[in-house]
């Protein structure tokens, strides 16, 4: 299922969220013009490595759980992930406001990158991409406006649906689907296709918890007479 578009308008015009899809594009640019032997010591220097944290006896250094957010591997990696914060992301700005947006953004990814870390610390792969840090901008959505419509692409074969799902039942089944996919990782010896499924999983859990620290009560359903 692909997501096109949810049915809430923003409120006011969504400078951060913006921000970070630019941010995003401009270095998954610089990324694409570097020789193959730059680009990999580049994710390997800014790409968050669970192994090396375990090594060093401890997440001492957390400078790669910031950077690897704005690192893709795939112009489809780059494009899946800034079209779930285009549509999810602008509402949670327009609820927390600009900087309590940036920072739960943040946050939320910080929490997506440890949890990898807990479920994979002797992992040696780079893990790099926006995804932990939307998981939790999806998992603050799903308070916020669970009775919005997402119009949603459905390939069926060589025929596309276009449906309008309700935002509840869409992010529900795709968390389902990430623990699903990240709990078969954990109990099979079959690669996980190299996606850090836990990271989704901490990521939206964070971002459902996390959302009743961030809200501004004025914005959220009532205001004073």
């Amino acid at each position: 299922m692909i997501p096109l578009r949810d049915t809430i308008p923003s409120k006011t015009f969504p400078i951060v969220n913006v921000t970070i899809i630019v941010v995003n594009i401009i270095i998954f640019g610089f990324e694409f013009l570097m020789p193959e032997s730059e680009l990999t010591k580049f994710i390997f220097t800014y790409g968050f490595i669970p192994l090396n944290a375990t090594q060093e006896g401890g997440l001492n250094n957390l400078f790669p759980l910031f950077t690897s957010m704005f690192l893709h591997g795939s112009w489809m990696h780059l494009f899946s992930n800034m079209l779930a914060l285009f549509i999810f992301g602008d509402n949670i700005e327009d609820t927390m406001g600009h900087q309590g947006y940036l920072t739960f953004y943040v946050l939320g990814g910080v929490v997506a990158g440890l949890s990898h870390y807990w479920f994979s610390p002797l992992s040696a792969i780079p893990v790099v991409g926006a995804s932990g840090a939307i998981s939790a901008v999806l998992g603050a959505y799903l308070i916020l406006f669970p009775h919005s419509k997402i119009l949603t692409l459905i390939p069926l074969f060589v025929i596309f649906y276009t449906v309008e799902i309700p935002a509840a039942v869409y992010l529900i089944f795709w968390f389902v689907s990430q623990l699903f996919n990240g709990t078969m990782a954990l109990t099979s010896d079959v690669a996980s296709g190299g996606v850090a499924w836990w990271a989704h999983v901490g990521g939206f859990i964070a971002g459902f918890v996390l959302v009743w620290v961030f809200i501004v009560p004025l914005n959220y359903g009532y205001e004073d007479n």
